[in-house]
């Protein structure tokens, strides 16, 4: 019962992960196809993700108080939940901000922006395939390490589109509102760092 219960833990992180990459794919469609007057479909989808997340978060955590051993600790698999289902949110976040705000059309240097968002969100899916192996596995640290290498790397990009931002927009609120953009779209890879951070936490403390 104990290894069947300890299944279910790192599916369900693995699961959440995958929630995280599929939200990335319908932020790169949105973006490629974007159509300011029909992102109501858009919003629609990715709400149906985040909520798919969601409740993958609390069927862990109705899981959790029932508990009498657990395969790491509960206090890890709480946050590690939490920082999963928070990829989710950042990149539902961006989605709304690009409705909320009326953006008309896209500036093409969130391209890449994005693009580092779905390279994270994919090797964050790796690294939790990796998780459930923790004790033994001789790559989840590479995992962990290319989380963070990205997580800097969009940092470089967030501030290059800031600083491109100021200096070609001459527009006030068009600043404003791609400001919010590209801080929201860096939160996801902060998030995804996040993740990675609890896992690292996790393989030090339990091996």
């Amino acid at each position: 019962m104990a290894k069947k219960q300890d299944t279910f833990y790192f599916d369900t992180f693995e699961g959440c992960a995958q929630h995280a990459v599929d939200a990335a794919a319908i932020l790169r469609r949105c973006i490629t196809e974007y159509d300011p007057d029909n992102l109501s479909p858009v919003i629609e989808e990715i709400h149906r993700t985040e909520h798919d997340a969601d409740r993958k978060k609390h069927d862990m955590m109705n899981a959790l108080a029932k508990a009498f051993i657990t395969p790491i600790e509960r206090d890890d698999i709480m946050v590690l939940s939490q920082c999963l289902d928070e990829v989710v949110d950042k990149i539902e976040d961006v989605v709304l901000r690009l409705y909320c705000d009326n953006i008309r059309t896209i500036r093409p240097e969130i391209d890449e922006a994005v693009a580092v968002v779905e390279q994270c969100c994919s090797e964050m899916k790796d690294m939790m395939a990796d998780f459930r192996n923790f004790r033994r596995s001789k790559t989840l640290k590479e995992k962990i390490i290319r989380i963070n290498t990205l997580e800097e790397k969009a940092d470089s990009i967030f501030i290059q589109n800031m600083r491109l931002l100021h200096t070609s927009e001459t527009e006030p609120l068009e600043i404003i509102v791609w400001r919010d953009i590209y801080r929201y779209l860096e939160q996801v890879t902060d998030a995804c760092e996040h993740v990675a951070d609890v896992c690292e936490r996790v393989m030090m403390n339990n091996t």
